[in-house]
């Protein structure tokens, strides 16, 4: 019996919704990370947040050559585990899971701030620390269950946000600039101190954090090659152009003024510090009905804004825990797939709960701190995977490239990611110097890990250097193609009785050929080409007895197993590369949300590649006929 075909992964994300996605993890950082850094810059905010975005932009780029390269799952772990081999992969990337537990960590505890103009007692303790907990555990029970990211959300909240920010830079600016007052309050070595401005450099990074996304993203991307560099560069215009005016919208707002115990503060870095933006909207002279309105506005869309980050701290965690776990350096149970629901629900858990003991402190300094450590080691492994891949592979392909290359004896080198990688390196230094939480935790963090993964190495019996990857049974030869294709059936449930097969073979002349192919939604939490074997072993269930019932009934059948993120566009790729004269979609079976008219049924009816018939219950027949080429018809109940 032949086994069912696996057919090549969907890349369905443009240029944007690879910049929303990134936007989203990068841009939602300004709601927490201006009131730490301006609580140590004070007027020289703006200076610090550009030198930082300086390195951000080099170490963008430093990730775009490289995703364009090896466009999959783990960012700079990937990078490394190409450049340099299995240990070093394995420190980037638990630095990395650091980065992402506080990415959840630190967006869910702000959430809880930025509801304060609905619910005053969510701006304070304890209530702060309750709310982050429960956005955590509210998370994480849905990300079990199997969310669904979309897209098209994703991109239109990222443009609300992006829009709020330029009109309240913009306005703000209009209201309040004044050149002599913005250089008037800065008195450098006094008003920072040279102390707190080396400390405002060394968290500065922690703004710029969630670059990584497009490499996550990349694996999904319509052209990786083209695509992720459009997208890195529209996140960097963006990105940079927010955090220089909203910084400096924000020192002219709320001024630097003396503290009473003799030094210097600004309220953005002391009393707004949590929920800094809020403040900037507070300070502006504006009418008391417009700023309420305002103060609702932003909190409500910094909520949810911050909500989607801390879910996508989770599908990130996910997704790198697997690659981890595909490659034998983190034990396999961190990918087992939930029976029920096809999620990772053990990593979603265990790293919920390591997220949720970080906010029970109630200190977001603790958590930027640390979000800084974790993300400059990830910072400096990119650099130098890059610059060794250059050295180490100059024939690959690189649709993108880091900026300002030379040539060195025989090799392209990029100086900027020398420069960059000497930067982020420098300033792990320093937050290592200079934070105590980076040296309690992010180093045990590290060592742990470490000692971790060479013990499960050996446990296993793989050196701790090797590079490994879980083996995966090779996809037979696909069925060869007749002149045309006539039925194409997806399988969208549990149809083991194989009813939709013989509905559909009332349909099929004779010598038709009949397509029953398995669409197997992969969980956003994975990568798109990450092994299922539970859900996999289920789809082959499913066609070994379409090809079975086939047989019974005198057809020809083929069957595929195709993973993607969106049925509807599956199916209609499928049905276009077959020439199929029909599909026919029984919904009997669909699991929920996928009725007649759910999203999958709606996007066939509305683009029709060729005719559709969409079963429901057969004992309430009626006919939607719709105008299409071919003559489309939905038959639903």
């Amino acid at each position: 019996m032949a086994r069912p075909v696996q057919r090549g992964l969907r890349r369905t994300v443009g240029v944007g919704g690879l910049f929303a996605t990134a936007y989203g993890n990068v841009g939602s950082s300004i709601y927490y990370a201006l009131g730490l850094v301006a609580a140590h810059a004070l007027g020289l905010t703006p200076v610090v947040f550009m030198l930082a975005g300086g390195l951000f932009a080099l170490t963008a780029r430093s990730y775009a050559e490289c995703a364009a390269i090896y466009p999959e799952a783990g960012g700079a772990s990937a990078f490394a585990r190409y450049a340099f081999g299995s240990v070093a992969s394995f420190v980037a990337g638990w630095a990395l899971c650091l980065d992402y537990v506080l990415t959840v960590a630190i967006s869910a505890f702000s959430v809880a701030h930025y509801l304060g103009p609905f619910v005053p007692a969510l701006s304070h303790g304890p209530y702060d620390v309750l709310g982050g907990l429960a956005v955590i555990a509210g998370l994480a029970a849905l990300n079990v269950r199997g969310l669904r990211e979309s897209a098209g959300l994703n991109i239109a909240l990222a443009v609300l946000d992006l829009a709020t920010q330029l009109l309240l830079v913009i306005v703000g600016l209009a209201l309040v600039f004044d050149p002599a007052r913005l250089v008037g309050q800065v008195q450098l070595g006094v008003a920072p101190t040279w102390g707190e401005l080396v400390f405002a450099l060394s968290i500065a990074m922690l703004a710029f954090t969630g670059i990584e996304t497009v490499s996550n993203m990349a694996e999904e991307a319509r052209n990786p090659e083209r695509d992720v560099g459009r997208a890195v560069n529209l996140v960097l215009l963006a990105v940079l152009g927010i955090y220089a005016g909203m910084s400096t919208l924000g020192v002219l707002a709320l001024p630097v003024e003396p503290s009473a115990s003799g030094g210097y503060e600004t309220l953005l870095g002391t009393r707004y510090r949590d929920d800094p933006l809020l403040g900037v909207v507070q300070a502006l002279p504006l009418p008391d009905f417009i700023q309420n309105g305002g103060s609702y506005y932003v909190g409500a869309l910094a909520a949810v804004i911050l909500v989607i980050a801390t879910n996508a701290g989770l599908i990130g965690i996910s997704r790198l825990t697997w690659s981890l776990a595909e490659h034998r350096q983190l034990p396999s149970v961190f990918s087992r797939v939930h029976r029920r629901y096809g999620t990772p629900w053990v990593a979603i858990v265990s790293f919920s709960v390591a997220a949720a003991l970080l906010v029970l402190p109630g200190r977001v300094d603790l958590l930027g701190n640390l979000y800084a450590f974790g993300a400059l080691i990830s910072f400096t492994v990119a650099h130098v995977s890059l610059i060794a891949l250059r050295i180490q592979r100059p024939e690959l392909e690189r649709p993108v490239k880091a900026p300002w290359n030379v040539c060195v004896g025989g090799r392209e080198l990029s100086l900027g990611a020398v420069i960059g990688g000497l930067g982020t390196f420098a300033a792990w230094l320093s937050v290592v110097v200079l934070h105590p939480e980076a040296r309690l935790i992010g180093i045990p963090w590290l060592l742990v890990g470490t000692l971790g993964y060479v013990v499960y190495r050996r446990r296993i019996g793989v050196p701790a250097s090797a590079v490994v990857r879980v083996e995966r049974p090779a996809p037979p030869p696909e069925f060869k193609e007749v002149a045309y294709q006539t039925i194409l059936v997806p399988i969208l449930g549990e149809d083991l009785s194989a009813d939709a097969l013989v509905k559909a073979a009332r349909l099929a002349r004779d010598e038709a050929r009949v397509v029953a192919i398995y669409v197997l939604r992969v969980p956003s939490q994975y990568p798109l080409d990450a092994h299922l074997p539970e859900l996999e072993a289920k789809a082959e269930e499913l066609l070994d007895a379409a090809r079975v019932r086939g047989r019974q009934l005198g057809l020809r059948v083929e069957t595929a197993l195709v993973k993607t993120r969106d049925p509807g566009r599956a199916i209609i790729e499928e049905a276009r590369r077959r020439r199929s004269q029909v599909i026919y979609l029984d919904t009997t079976h669909a699991p929920p949300g996928e009725g007649p008219l759910g999203p999958t049924g709606q996007r066939l009816l509305r683009e029709r590649p060729c005719r559709v018939l969409i079963e429901w219950d057969p004992r309430k027949r009626r006919e939607v006929k719709s105008r299409a080429p071919g003559g489309a018809v939905g038959r639903v109940a």
